[in-house]
């Protein structure tokens, strides 16, 4: 089962400003772990909205929108994927996930279970 590990972005990740070396330092031998317990698939920081667009579907016409996007509730910073056994396993290292902006600041990890192929039915499988 894969899972992604979403952090959520606040103003500070929107702010395009680099984690403190000492949140760099925890999330790279957090990903360290994932590595040699073989369940890390990938992860990154994404830069911010700013930098970004989107592209709306609405009435048959693709509209691209530019950043920045206002509600940083809605938006991530950066994401994990993780393979593991079960919703168990992904759920025991979400909560060794470091606070995302540090000890001392607000921060929220959201995680999703991937779809699988065989989720699907047949006939929609590529």
């Amino acid at each position: 089962m894969r899972f992604m590990i979403i952090v959520r972005a606040n103003a500070m990740s929107e702010s395009g400003a680099l984690p403190e070396a000492s949140l760099l330092e925890a999330m790279g031998a957090f990903h360290e772990e994932l590595a040699a317990a073989g369940v890390l698939l990938d992860a990154m920081g994404l830069q911010p909205s700013s930098r970004g667009f989107r592209v709306r579907h609405q009435g048959g016409r693709a509209t691209v929108i530019d950043g920045p996007f206002a509600e940083t509730k809605e938006l991530i910073a950066g994401f994990t994927l993780i393979q593991v056994r079960d919703r168990a396993e992904a759920l025991a290292w979400a909560r060794r996930y470091p606070a995302p902006f540090g000890p001392d600041r607000d921060g929220e990890i959201e995680v999703r279970q991937v779809f699988e192929a065989e989720d699907f039915p047949p006939a929609t499988r590529a």
